[in-house]
């Protein structure tokens, strides 16, 4: 059985944002594999911890030191000074997750969660599309 639906999220702000709830209750009741995958490239996924919203203002910290806006050598830089840091910022941490799911139920560690990765100041609406394989 293959599934394949998209869905539309809501603008969030700079930073990053546990999607959990968004993904789950899109799933269907089967066992098998999800890959959920982000349409931009401006923003990406990741799965860590879920738990401590600090670890998501120490990922926005620390992303935002490796890859500076200060930085004078981009020259992709048309939607403002955001535009290539967001890429760079995108391709390090990619564009899709996968997991296993039983019956529908994600099968993280008890400590994991699908975060939103939005790089931009001033983002608007992502699409994602969510695929499972599955029995």
């Amino acid at each position: 059985m293959v599934f394949q639906k998209k869905i539309q999220l809501v603008a969030y702000s700079r930073g990053f944002h546990l999607i959990n709830n968004v993904v789950v209750k899109e799933l269907p009741k089967v066992t098998g594999v999800v890959q959920v995958f982000i349409q931009h490239t401006s923003a990406s996924l990741t799965i860590n911890e879920n738990a401590d919203p600090t670890v998501r203002s120490d990922f926005e910290m620390f992303f935002n030191q490796l890859v500076s806006e200060d930085n004078p050598n981009f020259l992709h830089t048309e939607e403002g000074p955001d535009d290539m840091t967001s890429h760079i910022k995108s391709s390090l941490l990619g564009s899709s997750v996968s997991f296993p799911i039983d019956k529908g139920i994600p099968q993280w560690g008890i400590w994991q969660g699908i975060y939103l990765c939005e790089h931009r100041n001033s983002a608007t609406s992502r699409s994602l599309v969510i695929t499972v394989i599955g029995e």
